[in-house]
């Protein structure tokens, strides 16, 4: 049976990690350009769906869909694929592909049109590599302690944290001569995400060879884990000279309600600690959020203007994702002043993102699915 994985370029890392898990249990996955016959396997997201919804439906061979779009809507995407995987496909894509060769009903974790039944696994990072012929990114953790009512990482992966090893970790990052790891926070390797350890962070740093960049995207960190240690740890043995937070809004009203378990003065202090000691901090921030009044907007301009002093800032506008607590939010226009400053500000070269056009924003960075 030869099985084909559809080239989308946002999903690069995903074909590296589930091409090799497939490869594992014995299925070599090429790419394609398009639907191939015996199987073709895609990964979605909620703003590329749209585009291969009917190539997918008119595709004259078994159909696989996965990603967050899928896992979040998997009734929906049910009705013109052939399969579903939702959540993590390590175990259950080779498992699928297993029952389809052999003629056997999908196994749980696969959705169909006659419905669903849920998986009964967690995957453990060390039980799979994170690529092999088709390198990618090395995932260090998966999973997030916390709620933030836009994201769709721990509705996707749970909240308890799960880390790959050192040894595997440094196995897999000798392939790379710049290593960059993908992760929800950084800093919380080794931790259960909220209590750090930044003792075993320290002891995957020093294990590593190489131009190490961490808390850099794709493995970027939260604004309250950034601490005089922390940020020492990347001067000695890192070779980034950016750390990467997210703030996404300068209110802390809006934060209790994102539910993002951090305030202002801890992102404030981030952005002074990355200053203080040569670090350019580089900041993301969410506007148009339904429950921002025009004041809890206006203190996030104002942030952003304190952050593009002497650092960068990337904007988002929010996107409702499903499965997510915002799913059904209309997202709120943004004040005149602020679509005035945020163009100044583009213009000067101190932002990047998009405030007004989802897709702007997302093609022009590739985020790890």
């Amino acid at each position: 049976m030869k099985v084909y994985w559809r080239q989308i370029s946002q999903a690069s890392n995903s074909f590296a990690a589930l091409a090799a898990a497939c490869e594992v249990h014995g299925y070599d996955i090429e790419t394609a350009d398009g639907p191939r016959s015996d199987v073709t396997l895609y990964s979605l997201n909620s703003i590329n769906e749209r585009l291969y919804r009917d190539e997918i439906a008119g595709a004259d061979c078994v159909t696989i869909v996965g990603g967050p779009h899928a896992s979040a809507c998997y009734q929906e995407v049910a009705g013109y694929a052939d399969y579903v995987v939702v959540g993590e496909g390590e175990y259950t894509l080779p498992a699928l592909l297993a029952a389809i060769e052999e003629g056997r009903a999908p196994p749980p974790g696969v959705a169909t049109a006659a419905g669903y039944t849920p998986a009964r696994h967690t995957v453990l990072l060390d039980g799979y590599p994170p690529f092999s012929r088709v390198k990618g990114f090395v995932e260090i953790t998966r999973g997030c302690p916390f709620s933030c009512g836009y994201c769709q990482t721990p509705r996707l992966f749970g909240r308890c944290m799960r880390h790959r090893s050192i040894d595997e970790i440094v196995r897999y990052a000798s392939r790379f001569r710049d290593i960059r790891f993908v992760t929800p926070n950084a800093f919380a390797y080794g931790s259960d995400g909220v209590h750090l350890r930044l003792d075993k962070v320290e002891r995957l740093l020093r294990r590593l060879d190489g131009r190490v960049y961490f808390g850099t995207f794709p493995g970027e960190v939260r604004p309250e884990c950034v601490s005089q240690q922390s940020v020492e740890l990347v001067l000695e043995t890192c070779a980034n000279t950016r750390l990467h937070f997210g703030a996404q809004s300068g209110s802390d009203r809006v934060l209790r309600h994102l539910r993002r378990g951090h305030t202002v003065e801890d992102v404030v202090r981030a952005i002074d600690l990355c200053r203080e000691n040569g670090l350019v901090p580089v900041v993301d921030f969410i506007l148009g959020l339904p429950f921002e009044s025009d004041d809890d907007q206006r203190a996030t301009l104002d942030l952003v203007k304190m952050v593009t002093r002497e650092g960068k800032a990337h904007i988002h506008y929010l996107m409702p994702l499903p499965g997510t607590p915002l799913q059904n939010a209309r997202p709120r226009p943004l004040l005149p002043e602020t679509e005035k400053v945020l163009g100044k500000l583009a213009l000067g070269g101190r932002i990047t993102g998009s405030w007004m056009d989802h897709e702007i924003r997302f093609f022009r960075r590739t985020p790890h699915l």
